[in-house]
């Protein structure tokens, strides 16, 4: 039964996590244009550090320690339904095949050093809050 919950939980945050995922896509695209994958970009990168944030503070080490039903709920529900490396895959190489190999090495670049720096910053924010108070 404890399985169950949890795969509910799990289905109900990839479907939160999917439409703010389309949402934000979306208004990137109307806000800058559809030249470059801005929104997918910002999308890894806010999904890499609410991964690594949320993780390191409710993991069993953490300050805020939550049930796995909660965890999962975020982590694999709502940041996996958000984070979109499929599509900056398929969007990688659709800049490759409309003759804009820059772009897309460009695009590459940008994911993984910001998506890696998002998440040891979430990390970082994470084990500040989890140290102890002085005094």
């Amino acid at each position: 039964m404890d399985d169950l919950v949890a795969y509910a939980w799990v289905a109900v945050g990839g479907a939160l996590g999917s439409v703010a995922r389309f949402a934000l896509g979306n208004a990137m695209a109307v806000a800058l244009g559809p030249q470059f994958p801005w929104g997918t970009l910002l999308i890894n990168v806010i999904g890499s550090f609410v991964i690594s944030f949320f993780g390191m503070l409710t993991g069993s080490a953490g300050r805020f320690g939550l049930p796995y039903e909660a965890r999962v709920f975020v982590t694999v529900g709502i940041c996996g339904g958000f984070t979109t490396f499929s599509s900056f895959s398929l969007q990688t190489v659709d800049l490759a095949r409309a003759g804009q190999p820059g772009r897309a090495v460009a695009y590459v670049a940008a994911s993984m050093i910001l998506g890696i720096a998002a998440c040891a910053l979430g990390m970082a924010g994470a084990a500040a809050l989890n140290a102890p108070r002085q005094g």
